[in-house]
């Protein structure tokens, strides 16, 4: 695919979820500066619930896109006009706070007479390792997030063949319940991942579903189900909730991990035989979970690639990244770029997989994953 070689500017917006950040990116020859990086995180008002409430979290984003926007801008120290595109998360997410980072972009792209790109929130994903890394394609990409968890044949950019995927619960997802389970607040993967280190792995014996199924297709609900259990069957003190999340950890990285080395098996590197192994979402934060994944890969002769862990969970950096590179490859047309595109709830990255054979089901919104 042919990328044009000037310099290309571009704010990004991401309001997925229950982050609400900008970024300003510089593109230039495919490799990328970041300006400016600015994350308003929602927890405070989310924590109380144990889990994000769609309605607080469009309203809280309501409230700080467009001071996110501007603090993003004036830490670049550029005006509107400097910009060549503004690019914003338009699916899939919470449809709330999605339709908010899509008018506040929409609404700066008029004003200042500069295309909107709607950006896929996965495809950010899958493209944030290319912030900081020499990271060309093609690679193999493990995306783990709360809503997501998939292995990806990445070709090029908007080249994507799904390879596996969970059949019900993302694992960000089972780590959340878990924590809910055992009373550790919110957001719970790093409160599980912390009680994780002092505990006894093997003190449990928790399912690894689907393991031994030779294809990468995932199962976290029975593991998720078998925690609830021991925890209402045992006495949990402080060292027993120590060793129930080890043990779940364990099994979850169990699981990652096999499933990975089967897919590094199987992936084809292309022309200049190097295998690039690439972890994202903010599951790929978890420490024990990247240090598996990075013994794997060593082990099928490939490198491993991760994003900064500021860059594993939501932000505008890769959304404006994604923007800037289907900019520079000629993916948005005409000056107003995808001005008229909608809000899109669910939109997998290889939309012909999830229409012709669907991992969990469709519904009147589109094809799930």
């Amino acid at each position: 695919m042919q990328r044009m070689s000037k310099t290309l500017t571009v704010l990004g917006i991401e309001t997925s979820c229950d982050e609400t950040a900008a970024a300003v990116l510089r593109l230039t020859d495919g490799r990328a500066e970041l300006v400016s990086d600015v994350i308003r995180t929602q927890l405070e008002e989310h924590a109380p619930y144990l889990g994000v409430v769609p309605e607080i979290a469009a309203r809280a984003h309501a409230e700080l896109a467009d001071l996110t926007v501007k603090a993003a801008m004036h830490e670049a120290g550029i005006s509107y006009s400097a910009l060549d595109g503004i690019a914003a998360t338009s699916g899939p997410g919470l449809i709330g706070g999605v339709l908010v980072g899509m008018m506040t972009g929409k609404a700066i792209a008029q004003a200042a007479g500069k295309p909107f790109i709607a950006v896929n929130h996965l495809e950010g994903h899958a493209l944030s390792p290319r912030l900081g890394n020499d990271c060309p394609f093609p690679y193999l990409l493990l995306l783990v997030s709360g809503g997501h968890c998939q292995f990806l044949e990445v070709r090029d950019l908007g080249n994507y063949r799904r390879l596996g995927s969970t059949i019900d619960d993302a694992v960000g997802e089972a780590f959340d319940k878990t924590a809910k389970t055992l009373g550790l607040g919110f957001p719970g993967g790093p409160a599980v991942e912390r009680l994780a280190e002092g505990g006894n792995p093997e003190a449990f014996a928790l399912p690894r579903p689907l393991l031994n199924r030779p294809d990468l297709d995932m199962s976290f609900a029975g593991l998720k189900t078998a925690v609830a259990r021991a925890a209402a069957e045992d006495e949990m003190n402080e060292d027993r909730m120590m060793d129930l999340c080890a043990s779940f950890q364990t099994a979850v990285t169990d699981i990652l991990a096999t499933k990975a080395a089967l897919a590094l098996e199987a992936f084809d590197p292309g022309e200049d035989g190097t295998k690039r192994f690439v972890v994202a979402g903010g599951v790929a934060a978890n420490k024990a979970i990247r240090a598996a994944l990075d013994d794997v890969a060593k082990g099928a002769g490939a490198r491993l690639i991760a994003p900064p862990l500021r860059h594993c969970t939501d932000n505008a950096a890769m959304i404006a990244l994604a923007g800037a590179e289907r900019l520079a490859a000629g993916l948005v047309e005409g000056e107003a770029g995808d001005l008229g595109t909608g809000a899109r709830p669910r939109w997998p990255l290889d939309e012909a997989a999830a229409q012709s054979a669907p991992v969990y089901g469709t519904g009147r919104r589109g094809a799930k994953a």
